[in-house]
C-alpha cells in the first residue's frame, strides 16, 4: 500500500515513516500543503495522513479542495488540536478519521489500515481468498491455518490483490502502489515475484488474465 505522509514537523514525519514502512507499507512524504497537492494530483496512493497545521495553509484548506476536485482517496488526519470544533472542521473538509497528537503509532497504522481495508469494500480485518487469510491489522499470512513466511516486497504484493479481489489488477497499477515510484520495477520483477507468490501459496490461487493483469482465485472445491 502506497500512503502519503503530509507532515511539516521533519522528527516526526521521520519517526512516523520509519514505523509505517517496518509494516511493509510505501511511504511518500511532504511537507508543505503545496507539495503535497502536486503528489496528490500527479500521483496514485492508497490513502494520505493529513497534519492540519500546515506552512501554507491549514490543512483543512487544501482536504477542501481536493474533495471538490473529485479526489475520493482515505485520508487520516493528524493535529494537536483537541476542540471539538477542530474536528468537525476537519470532518466537513472530508477527513475520513482523525488522530489527535501526541498519539501511539499503533493507533495510526490500525486507523489507516482500517480506512484503506474500507475504501476497497471490506468490513472485516482479516481478508480472506478460499483457504488464505490476510491479517491486515498485524500484516500475517496464513494458509489453511497455517503461517507462511513472506518478505516484505511479497507482502505488500499479496495484499494489495487481496484488498482489490476479486478485481483484476493491472501491471501498472501494481507498479504504483506497490513498487516506490523511484525504483520502479523492470519489465519482469512483477513475473518474478508472483512466481514466487504462487510456489508458497499454490500455482493456482493467483491467476494471470493475458493482456489485462493478475486477480486472486478462491481455488476452494465447489
Amino acid at each position: 500500500m502506497k500512503i502519503l505522509l503530509i507532515e511539516d514537523d521533519g522528527a516526526l514525519a521521520e519517526a512516523l515513516a520509519g514505523a509505517l514502512r517496518d509494516a511493509d507499507l510505501l511511504v511518500e512524504r511532504a511537507g508543505s500543503g503545496a507539495a503535497a497537492d502536486f503528489l496528490v494530483r500527479t500521483e496514485r496512493y492508497d490513502a494520505v495522513i493529513l497534519d492540519l497545521g500546515l506552512p501554507d495553509g491549514d490543512g483543512t484548506q487544501w482536504l477542501a479542495q481536493w474533495r471538490e476536485d473529485g479526489f475520493d482517496l482515505p485520508v487520516l488526519v493528524l493535529t494537536a488540536r483537541e476542540r471539538w470544533s477542530d474536528k468537525a472542521a476537519g470532518f466537513s473538509a472530508g477527513a475520513d478519521d482523525y488522530v489527535t497528537k501526541p498519539f501511539e503509532t499503533a493507533e495510526v497504522l490500525f486507523r489507516l489500515r482500517a480506512l484503506v481495508r474500507r475504501s476497497h469494500g471490506h468490513a472485516h480485518p482479516v481478508l480472506s481468498c478460499g483457504a488464505l487469510s490476510y491479517d491486515t491489522h498485524v500484516g500475517s499470512v496464513t494458509l489453511a491455518g497455517r503461517p507462511i513466511t513472506l518478505t516484505a516486497q511479497e507482502s505488500r504484493l499479496l495484499a494489495y490483490l487481496m484488498h482489490a479481489a476479486p478485481r483484476i489488477v493491472s501491471r501498472t497499477e501494481l507498479a504504483e502502489h506497490v513498487y516506490d515510484r523511484d525504483h520502479e520495477p523492470d519489465s519482469n520483477v512483477i513475473d518474478v515475484q508472483i512466481s514466487r507468490l504462487r510456489k508458497k501459496l499454490g500455482s493456482r490461487r493467483i491467476a494471470t488474465l493475458r493482456g489485462q493483469g493478475y486477480r486472486m482465485v478462491d481455488d476452494t472445491p465447489s
